[in-house]
């Protein structure tokens, strides 16, 4: 299936000079949806994964079906304040500012092995900062995933050493 239908470009946003890629439309086909979803599971069902992280926002729009789909825990990386529980947070650049992201302390027990999921890698910032959260809490990257990667912002340079997938490639 050609996703690349299913992603609208948005120049200007959220800021100028970022183009966005914008996914709702494929969120809204439910069989490019299964397609992406479908994906992510034949790669990783027999890879061992304990559980899946979902980064916030979209991640989570593709972690969650992921995780009961290959019936794992879902835990969500959240943005800085977010989680009502003891956190553990990283900060990390973003291609258009910075921010911090955060993890429950016991969301992650030592030795689990862990995919990351997001909906897009541009520059391996929010990537590497959710690898960052899961190692210190004593788990193992067994794979970064994401739907969409931007090969020019060479975000992939950032997460070497680690099995990172995408779908789509810009």
């Amino acid at each position: 299936m050609d996703l690349k239908q299913y992603i609208r470009d948005i120049a200007g946003f959220p800021q100028p000079g970022v183009l966005f890629r914008d996914i709702t439309p494929l969120l809204s086909h439910p069989p490019a949806l299964r397609h992406v979803i479908e994906s992510f599971a034949t790669r990783y069902q027999a890879s061992g994964v304990d559980a899946v992280v979902g980064i916030e926002a979209r991640g989570f729009l593709f972690a969650a079906p992921l995780a009961l789909r290959l019936e794992r825990p879902l835990v969500p990386v959240r943005k800085e304040g977010k989680l009502p529980f003891e956190t553990t947070s990283v900060k990390y650049a973003l291609e258009y500012g910075e921010s911090a992201v955060e993890l429950h302390t016991d969301a992650i027990t030592p030795g689990q092995r862990v995919l990351i999921v997001d909906d897009l890698i541009a520059t391996g910032g929010t990537m590497a900062a959710a690898v960052r959260l899961v190692e210190t809490s004593g788990g193992v990257v067994a794979g970064l995933s994401a739907v969409i990667e931007l090969d020019d912002l060479k975000g992939r340079d950032r997460l070497r050493g680690y099995d990172v997938h995408a779908q789509v490639h810009y």
